[in-house]
């Protein structure tokens, strides 16, 4: 068996079953390989769906991340548009044909981000809650409470439940403190 040059040998000289030709093991002997080395290769395919399913979840998660970031980066640069109609609302400049265009206008911008799932934050006469509003400064609490909103310099907007920016208010102090 040793001057046999069809038995591959160990490094100790000893041949195993897997590497001793074909034609010297039993039915037995070569089907029970083989099933050994199916089961192991099905473990492998097992695996490899496991990790490409995985994947596949993985990729779609930062997927969906970008696209939320980059929708949100888009919307932020509105609003200060948004913000500029308003002014141009407020003040009295132009005629009523520009004043109803820019309210037109106004309108769109504010449909399109409700669309989105924007929504403004109704800060004003309500105490302050520095989660949803920056204070940019006081007032004298002419009958309101103190920390009370009493002016909302910049409005500040929530995308679904998440805070797309603060608005900037004055608050109500006594002039004492």
């Amino acid at each position: 068996m040793f001057n046999d040059p069809s038995v591959l040998r160990t490094e100790a000289g000893e041949a195993t079953i897997e590497e001793q030709a074909p034609q010297q093991l039993s039915l037995e002997e070569q089907l029970a390989a083989a099933n050994a080395r199916a089961d192991e290769n099905y473990g492998k395919f097992l695996l490899a769906v496991a990790d490409f399913d995985n994947y596949k979840k993985r990729m779609q998660r930062d997927f969906d991340s970008l696209v939320s970031s980059r929708r949100r980066m888009l919307i932020e640069r509105f609003l200060p548009v948004l913000d500029n109609l308003e002014r141009a609302l407020q003040s009295n400049a132009g005629g009523d044909t520009l004043r109803g265009g820019v309210e037109q206008t106004l309108r769109g911008f504010e449909a399109l981000l409700a669309g989105e799932g924007v929504r403004a934050i109704d800060v004003k006469g309500k105490p302050f809650d520095p989660r949803v509003a920056e204070a940019i400064g006081t007032s004298a609490a002419n009958g309101e409470a103190d920390d009370t909103v009493v002016e909302v310099a910049e409005k500040g907007y929530t995308l679904g439940d998440e805070l797309l920016r603060p608005a900037k208010v004055i608050v109500a102090k006594r002039s004492g403190e």
